[in-house]
């Protein structure tokens, strides 16, 4: 299981070398880069999600290509 948690900086040491002595899991800090790379695929997922339930409308592909 992969689990995201997100900490302030200045405890984040003490939690990275805090889940380093279970030897059953593997912890490794993301760059900033990747955290916004993995917070916009959540954000989309979460649109799909809710575009499916109905509760929000989509943009139809042709719109989108029409803009370029």
């Amino acid at each position: 299981m992969k689990i995201l948690i997100e900490i302030k900086d200045n405890k984040a040491s003490f939690i990275m070398e805090l889940l380093q002595n279970f030897k059953f899991v593997k912890a490794q800090p993301l760059t900033p880069y990747r955290s916004d790379v993995l917070l916009g695929i959540k954000q989309a997922v979460d649109e799909m999600k809710l575009i499916k339930e109905g509760k929000l409308t989509a943009t139809p592909a042709k719109d989108l290509l029409d803009e370029l």
